[in-house]
């Protein structure tokens, strides 16, 4: 553990690295470690991130990312990442097996645009494909939070989706937001688990109109699955909840909050906008089937 600290501590200090922390124990056999003596040069890093349940659209994928990372200055030693790679993808074929056959698999990787090194490895020498581009957003807890009100017959409320009948019904309104990309039990178990976690609902007549969670990691209020559902749209459901997770962030002591956005996406972009956020840096996705 001291030589990985020593490495993350290297690493992170670079501003624009996307490094993943190792987690707990029984998360360290997708974890793979290059070593040249006592010191740690190299650690890779897998996570199955989608699991598409039964039921979804015919092509819709299960989603393994993976993260690679060398000491800095040992980003082009191909040769040192090919040898941490060869295992991290027999692993991942291993992660894949434990996965529903009724969908096929893609192995992903996600890494800052500046990260120029790293994303040429994966597309030029490992031959990984385009997937997405993503803005992590700011904003400033300290500045003025505007006052939404709800619409007539509207209602909001925390809700802790602590049963598994909650989390069920969760999973089910977020899969029917996004088909492809479905966030599944144990990714909202995992996120669960962060200090301060709680979700926000809209609600008409006791249906749920729409939805996000927020919840603190490190310094910061982290807030993630906005949505609102189609019957409902273009009320100012999604702003009036964006308002109240930045208020409740602000309560708790926090003086950032972030978001990550599709670069793609304008209608979201504005409305982030609209409540204070500010983009920051770029992260770039790259994908590779996993056959």
């Amino acid at each position: 553990m001291a030589a990985l600290g020593e490495m993350y501590a290297r690493v992170s200090a670079q501003e624009d690295v996307l490094f993943w922390w190792v987690g707990e124990e029984s998360n360290w056999e997708n974890v793979i470690c290059a070593f040249e003596g006592d010191k740690m040069v190299a650690k890779g890093q897998l996570q199955i991130f989608n699991v598409v349940p039964p039921g979804r659209l015919p092509g819709s994928k299960h989603k393994i990312f993976v993260n690679l990372k060398t000491l800095p200055g040992r980003e082009q030693d191909t040769g040192l990442l090919d040898s941490v790679y060869s295992l991290l993808l027999e692993r991942a074929h291993e992660l894949k097996g434990t996965l529903s056959r009724e969908y096929g698999t893609v192995l992903c990787t996600g890494n800052y645009a500046a990260e120029e090194n790293c994303n040429t490895y994966f597309a030029q020498h490992l031959g990984y494909l385009p997937h997405s581009r993503l803005y992590t957003l700011h904003r400033d807890l300290n500045e003025p939070i505007p006052a939404v009100e709800l619409a007539a017959g509207l209602e909001s409320a925390w809700v802790q989706l602590d049963s598994p009948e909650q989390r069920e019904a969760y999973l089910e309104l977020e899969a029917e937001i996004w088909p492809d990309v479905p966030l599944g039990l144990e990714r909202l178990l995992e996120y669960q688990e962060h200090p301060l976690w709680t979700s926000a609902v809209v609600l008409d007549e006791g249906k749920v109109a729409g939805s996000l969670m927020v919840w603190q990691e490190d310094k910061n209020g982290i807030i993630e699955d906005v949505f609102v559902r189609e019957p409902w749209r273009r009320r100012g459901i999604a702003k009036a909840l964006l308002v109240r997770a930045l208020a409740y962030l602000k309560e708790h002591g926090l003086e950032q909050a972030q978001l990550i956005a599709m670069t793609t996406n304008e209608s979201a972009l504005s409305l982030y906008a609209s409540v204070g956020f500010q983009t920051g840096r770029q992260e770039i996705r790259l994908y590779t089937e996993l056959d």
